[in-house]
């Protein structure tokens, strides 16, 4: 490489960038750096910090300390609050001279308390900055602070908004008649709205799941067994401050681990995460048949896509097909940290440390495939006329209706049918029939006119039993 060369301004497609998520897909997965970034998590760092220091002082643990004036508080809160260019730029700093990211992090609070306004109690109080604290005590706060932020902030409302976006299309084809296909072969009619509110309720529980889902948080020192708290002030409660601390952040807290929090919740929620994406990856195989089959229909200037380099005619299902890719690279990532952080050795060791920094990455990829899917969605619309002219020539899927009254009819009485099914598989299986044909069958039964009459009724597009309604059922 030329180093003269001039560094182009930065696009996704110049940009260079190791993962598809800082460069390609970089507009996509943005949001998500407010809260995964490093940048966020030194930020949350030092919040936690900063609020330890505001809390223990007000808990009156430190004899003759009187708690901090809402101007010192809102000054230790600016610097978490105001988290600039040139504050990460002199964390770095510290970091080089340390060689620890959260020791930096103490360093720099330290920094910020010399520099309080005259007359404040703060630059006596730097031995104050980080006591008590392990440097896990401070890393499992502030990665449960950046996840649920990022969950809450940026990836659920996308999980909410394809959710909503498929409720809604239940409503819309609630009356759309169509084939269903069982082991890929016809099988008794649905409607596409009844299909599409099958994964808005799977959707929806998994939601109800994620909600539920806690964050843990621990502040009990390097072993987990509040020894230094004891030796330093053994007449504080210390298991009710570790408790107040961490509830007061807005996290659960969990009185017992070792020196690292043990990463359960953390699972937990990935593993709720998982069946979200394997649902929408389901979607996305099944919205890509509906497509082939010309059920969905494509909008081209929707799409935003040439279908193909060399067949003009083509627009293809990439946003399906990028949704499903991303969630199976999503999952792979879920579930590896799944499987590492609730392991550690004996009271610590630092392979949960490494592990979590892909935790941007694994919703990354994540929520580039809900958006791909939710711009899928936007880009299709059912073809009526497709799917009622595959429907209306599918007479053998009356099959079914057909035996079930016989075998009803022979069962109360009304009439002797000898063995309706194997009677229908003779006329039916492994071959069409036509309306003709069927009809044929049905004036030869040896039942009264009035079932003749309901048999004849049928057709396809009708029967479809409760479909239509089961929509509502989303409501």
């Amino acid at each position: 490489m030329n180093s003269a060369a001039p560094t182009p301004s930065f696009t996704p497609l110049t940009h260079e960038a190791l993962s598809p998520l800082d460069g390609r897909y970089r507009e996509q997965t943005a949001p998500l750096a407010t809260y995964l970034s490093e940048a966020a998590l030194n930020r949350a760092r030092l919040h936690v910090e900063v609020e330890w220091l505001i809390f223990s002082v007000a808990a009156g643990i430190y004899p003759g300390l009187a708690p901090l004036s809402a101007e010192d508080q809102a000054y230790l809160r600016s610097l978490p609050a105001n988290f600039s260019e040139e504050t990460r730029a002199r964390l770095a700093d510290f970091e080089r001279e340390t060689r620890h990211d959260v020791k930096a992090v103490e360093y720099l609070l330290r920094e910020h308390l010399t520099g309080a306004p005259e007359g404040s109690p703060l630059p006596e109080l730097g031995e104050l900055v980080h006591v008590f604290c392990t440097s896990e005590d401070i890393n499992n706060l502030a990665y449960a602070l950046c996840l649920q932020g990022a969950i809450a902030q940026v990836w659920r409302p996308a999980a909410a908004s394809l959710q909503a976006t498929l409720a809604e299309l239940a409503h819309r084809y609630a009356d759309i008649a169509m084939l269903s296909r069982t082991h890929g072969q016809t099988a008794t009619p649905t409607t596409l709205g009844k299909e599409m509110a099958v994964f808005a309720h799977r959707f929806a529980r998994q939601l109800d799941r994620l909600d539920q889902c806690e964050y843990l948080g621990k502040f009990n020192g390097a072993t987990g067994t509040f020894s230094a708290h004891v030796a330093a002030l053994p007449q504080v409660d210390w298991l009710e401050v570790s408790r107040g601390f961490v509830t007061h952040l807005g996290l659960t807290w969990n009185p017992l681990t070792t020196q690292i929090e043990s990463h359960d919740w953390q699972a937990e929620l990935f593993g709720v995460i998982v069946h979200f994406n394997r649902i929408a990856h389901n979607l996305a195989t099944d919205c890509w048949t509906y497509i082939s089959l010309g059920y969905f229909r494509q909008d081209l200037a929707a799409q935003g896509s040439t279908g193909s380099s060399t067949m003009p005619h083509k627009i293809n299902p990439i946003r399906f097909e990028n949704g499903e890719a991303n969630l199976e690279v999503s999952n792979a990532l879920l579930e590896s940290l799944s499987a590492t952080l609730v392991t550690t050795r004996l009271q610590r060791d630092l392979t949960d440390s490494t592990t979590q920094r892909n935790i941007g990455s694994a919703l990354g990829y994540s929520l580039l495939a809900l958006d791909n899917i939710s711009r899928g969605l936007a880009g299709v619309a059912a073809d009526p006329e497709v799917i009622a002219a595959d429907l209306g020539s599918r007479w053998e899927v009356l099959s079914e209706a057909v035996q079930q009254v016989l075998r009803v009819q022979d069962a109360i009485g009304s009439a002797r049918v000898d063995s309706p099914y194997e009677q229908l598989k003779a006329l039916t299986r492994g071959q069409g029939i036509t309306e003709e044909s069927l009809r044929q069958f049905i004036e030869n039964l040896p039942v009264p006119d009035s079932v003749k009459e309901t048999l004849t009724a049928l057709r396809p597009e009708t029967y479809v039993g409760l479909a239509p309604q089961l929509p509502e059922l989303l409501d």
